[in-house]
């Protein structure tokens, strides 16, 4: 890749960087849309995926773990349990969705991201569990999921229209 490549796509991912960062930042700023306790609309993973379909997992690995090392120094959760909680499921999800991207034709943006969302939710427990040393957090899980598939549809929906548009932008 030629100098001029790299720089471009260095800017770009930190374009990416930036606003998974912003959606992050306003998402922790509104008011919990959903009654259950820790659900969320994953705002950021819609940037977390687009990279992934651009770029592939080191890049997507990249975007997610500086959005969350950024989201929790600006929000005062850094090294804390939310921290924690927030970097292993990020990780976790990213790491699945880019597995079940290689099957293009197999896999949708929006199935891929039905996966993360559940992916997410699942390590999020489990980092929980490890935390309060009991798995019967595990429970909640049932009424996670209920949030993780629609948020998962619209969040895949999103990051495929965003795709579609860069490519015919011919960004790469």
């Amino acid at each position: 890749m030629k100098l001029q490549g790299k720089i471009k796509k260095q800017i770009f991912l930190a374009i990416l960087v930036s606003i998974a960062l912003v959606l992050h930042l306003v998402e922790a700023m509104l008011p919990n849309p959903f009654p259950i306790p820790g659900a969320k609309l994953g705002l950021a993973n819609i940037i977390t995926l687009i990279t992934l379909m651009l770029y592939g997992l080191k890049e997507g690995l990249i975007v997610a773990i500086l959005r969350v090392i950024l989201g929790s120094l600006m929000s005062g959760t850094f090294t804390g349990p939310a921290f924690l909680i927030s970097l292993s499921a990020a990780l976790s999800s990213t790491f699945l969705m880019s597995i079940f991207l290689k099957f293009k034709n197999v896999f949708s943006p929006i199935s891929v991201s039905i996966i993360g969302a559940i992916t997410h939710n699942i390590t999020q427990l489990f980092v929980v569990a490890l935390l309060i040393s009991t798995f019967n957090i595990y429970l909640y899980l049932p009424f996670l999921l209920l949030v993780a598939i629609p948020v998962g549809i619209s969040t895949g929906y999103i990051a495929g229209l965003v795709k579609s548009h860069l490519d015919k932008l011919g960004y790469k």
